[in-house]
């Protein structure tokens, strides 16, 4: 009893209360989702209430077809301009359906389901992260995930892709819960592995299967896991099988009998071929895109080099972490090691799967999970080189916020006077690549962005401040929130490009004018944005090409392409027409009808609309 009461009189009083930090990690411990989620959503969601118009191409595109098979209560085939569409399934266009459903029909609610998966994606990481390595490490590994570069910049158009990762993070995980020894409902994780990968087949097709079947087969033979009879009995493959089945097959099988002939496997596309949409999706879309010899080749490809290097752009600020973990422990002898391992084959296969297709910039965010879990893992442990990661990580801000001053200083005196677009380049060559834009901007064009770069420029001196002062965690949140506030400044960015990337102005200036036929001189794409604005279907001049081509081949296409004779005679013709049309296309316009006939209604962003009626 003595020594007792003398133990306790020597702790002193203020050591039995609990200090401020104390309760504050106490806190995050049990919540530390909540604060991954909490930059998400200023991030994500912050960037939709006021977000820059939908751009022309893939953006409005999809935000167009969701409409369309909303209005028209048709879930199984797409269209665009009453023309089928067939490159992708439906899933996405179905939640940006069930957003219109909700809130209406605009442009921001199109964006939403994007959002959602976003933040979705970025708790996950962090649950993932937390059941593993403990709750540091999941927090880390969420906020990793969630302000890292990459994710902002490629679901800033409406792609599927963050959605398909979702599915691949979901689907490993519940993969590694299945086989925990100390899970005790590994079927139920079996089940959850399976409807994550029958959603994921309706989001992108067939690499929901083949990215976590290919990262769980690396593991299991690195594990010795793979011949065990232990392993099959947890997974239950049949029961697998039948639930993606149950979830994918029914619009696979709805999508082949109604777009007919059923099965073709032939190995070359061609021009004026049609072959339904078994052959377009199954053999076009997947194995000859794949071997780059997909028809119509209306994409490019990132090198390869170039391809795994960017990576340390997309994982920004937090690739600055990524040698420590060279330094984890990856043997699967504690639940940590089997995540590391699990991680490592997940990265390797995706990208070496990859690398040997066509890809984009944004094809390899499935690994960004496993990345920022890796960071997260060593983030948590600490170290030397998390020490030296965070200078670097505080030293590239500041040479960052040095270029945007820089830049501010060039550009101080420059005028701006109306749009951004005169101030661009023309690299028509550079636009198959997903950054394509890029390429265009001039010094003269950063005098438009003064506002944003002031932003950016903020935003990383706080930064670099911060992380070079702070420690124990709150250096690591500091770099969270220069990097949310650089995503707005980006946000800030893209609106001031908005007359240069979407032809909104176009699409109001053709809803407020007389009624009329809408002809638009290219292909959909080029003005997807005016056929999304102004809620019209339209004429197609000289817009046979790219990815409307295959379906304007199907039975009973409607006939919305023409050529140039056909465009003379209704521009003649009694019935009042609008053409809208590129800068490079207008000297083509006047040579068919001639100058004179050529009424201007609206010219922005480099973009025209004419009408043959003059509006007086």
């Amino acid at each position: 009893m003595d020594a007792k009461l003398a133990s306790t009189q020597q702790v002193p009083i203020s050591a039995n209360r609990p200090s401020r930090e104390t309760a504050w990690v106490r806190l995050l411990e049990t919540h530390y989702q909540w604060l991954v989620i909490a930059f998400a959503v200023l991030i994500f969601f912050g960037c939709i209430f006021s977000p820059p118009s939908l751009s022309d191409d893939v953006d409005a595109t999809h935000a167009a077809m969701a409409r369309t098979m909303l209005r028209s209560q048709d879930w199984v085939t797409g269209r665009l301009d009453g023309v089928i569409y067939l490159q992708k399934p439906p899933f996405m266009y179905w939640a940006i359906a069930v957003s219109y459903a909700i809130f209406g029909i605009h442009d921001w609610v199109a964006r939403v389901p994007i959002a959602l998966s976003a933040v979705l994606l970025a708790c996950l990481t962090a649950r993932f992260g937390g059941w593993a390595f403990g709750w540091k490490a999941g927090c880390y590994a969420g906020l990793c995930l969630a302000t890292c570069a990459g994710l902002f910049l490629f679901t800033r158009v409406l792609i599927p892709d963050v959605m398909l990762t979702l599915c691949v993070a979901a689907s490993l995980w519940s993969f590694m819960r299945s086989l925990d020894e100390d899970e005790p409902h590994p079927r139920f994780w079996a089940f959850v592995m399976a409807a994550s990968v029958g959603i994921g087949l309706l989001v992108k097709g067939l690499l929901a299967v083949v990215a976590p079947a290919g990262a769980a087969f690396l593991y299991l033979i690195l594990t010795h896991q793979l011949a065990r009879r232990e392993t099959w009995k947890r997974l239950g493959p049949i029961s697998i099988l039948s639930v993606v089945l149950l979830i994918a097959a029914p619009w696979h099988a709805l999508a082949t009998l109604r777009n007919p002939p059923y099965f073709d496997f032939s190995l070359h596309g061609a021009p004026g071929q049609y072959r339904g949409f078994f052959w377009f999706y199954f053999i076009n879309e997947h194995l000859l895109r794949y071997l780059n010899l997909r028809y119509p080749r209306d994409y490019n490809t990132v090198p390869r080099l170039q391809f795994w290097l960017l990576h340390f752009v997309w994982l920004f600020p937090w690739s600055v972490y990524l040698p420590a973990t060279a330094r984890l422990v990856y043997k699967p002898a504690t639940r940590a090691g089997r995540v590391r391992l699990m991680a490592l084959c997940w990265i390797g296969f995706v990208l070496l799967f990859l690398t040997f297709s066509t890809t984009q910039e944004y094809y390899s965010m499935p690994v960004y999970p496993a990345l920022a879990l890796l960071i997260g893992s060593a983030l948590a442990e600490g170290g030397v080189l998390i020490r030296w990661g965070t200078r670097i990580a505080a030293i590239l801000a500041s040479l960052g916020a040095a270029m945007a001053l820089t830049v501010l200083g060039l550009v101080r005196n420059l005028a701006t006077p109306g749009d951004i677009v005169s101030t661009l380049t023309q690299n028509p060559q550079a636009y198959t690549l997903a950054l394509g834009h890029i390429h265009d901007l001039t010094l003269k064009s950063f005098a438009y962005f003064r506002e944003p770069l002031m932003v950016a420029a903020g935003a990383m001196i706080l930064g670099a401040l911060a992380a070079w002062k702070y420690r124990n965690g709150l250096e690591f949140i500091a770099l969270a929130v220069m990097m949310t506030v650089f995503a707005h400044a980006s946000r800030m960015a893209l609106v001031v490009m908005d007359p240069y990337l979407s032809s909104r102005a176009l699409a109001d200036a053709l809803r407020s004018s007389a009624p009329g036929e809408m002809i638009v001189d290219d292909e959909y794409h080029a003005f997807s944005s005016v056929f999304f604005y102004a809620d019209r279907d339209g004429l197609l001049l000289n817009g046979r090409f790219n990815n409307l081509e295959y379906g304007s081949y199907a039975p009973n296409a409607p006939p919305v392409f023409i050529d140039g004779h056909s465009f003379e005679t209704l521009w003649h013709g009694p019935k009042r027409c609008y053409v809208l049309a590129t800068a490079i296309a207008v000297p083509g316009l006047v040579n068919l009808v001639g100058r004179e006939a050529l009424h201007l209604v609206k010219e922005s962003g480099g973009k025209f609309l004419f009408s043959n009626r003059s509006a007086h």
